[in-house]
């Protein structure tokens, strides 16, 4: 009777290894997830409070704990992620963030607006790259809940400090 347990056991997990498997193939290996918010202010005084890592403090949420050491206005450590803005352009700041296991995103934000309207649209995304494994692939759905809750938060947090005037 054990032995028709453990053997039940036994295939019963290598079959939903499978299933987990065969789905976790059809998802993509490439993983975005992307806020967009309109703010009533010219591009132009958006743009320092993105390319320079010292004034996220005033609207990236938990920018302010002991936990974050900032060692340039391009480079900081955020809890256990280092990240590193790797380029700037009139329009778009790309960084790069690295997990403690090595993973990394890639984080652009993208300032659409000209210097007519008083209206700018920015444009957060991560990307990431996932393996092939079925539980990272599976996890990835995740990313979309966690990380985009946080972004919209942010994205608000910038909105408010940039329409009260009180912006870097």
């Amino acid at each position: 009777m054990t032995m028709k347990l453990i053997r039940l056991a036994l295939i019963s997990i290598l079959i939903l290894f499978a299933l987990a498997s065969i789905v976790g193939a059809l998802l993509p290996s490439t993983v975005l997830v992307s806020r967009a918010i309109n703010v009533n202010v010219y591009k132009d005084s958006v743009k320092p409070n993105l390319n320079n890592i010292n004034n996220w403090q005033g609207w990236v949420d938990g920018m302010d704990n002991a936990s974050v050491k900032i060692y340039s206005p391009v480079k900081a450590l955020i809890g256990n992620t280092e990240v590193e803005i790797t380029g700037t352009t009139d329009s778009t700041i790309t960084s790069l963030w690295t997990g403690p296991k090595g993973t990394n995103q890639l984080s652009t934000m993208r300032l659409i607006g000209d210097t007519v309207q008083k209206v700018t649209v920015v444009q957060w995304q991560f990307e990431q790259k996932v393996k092939w494994y079925p539980w990272e692939k599976l996890g990835s759905m995740m990313n979309d809940k966690i990380l985009g809750t946080m972004m919209e938060k942010d994205l608000n947090n910038l909105k408010v400090l940039l329409e009260s005037g009180r912006s870097q």
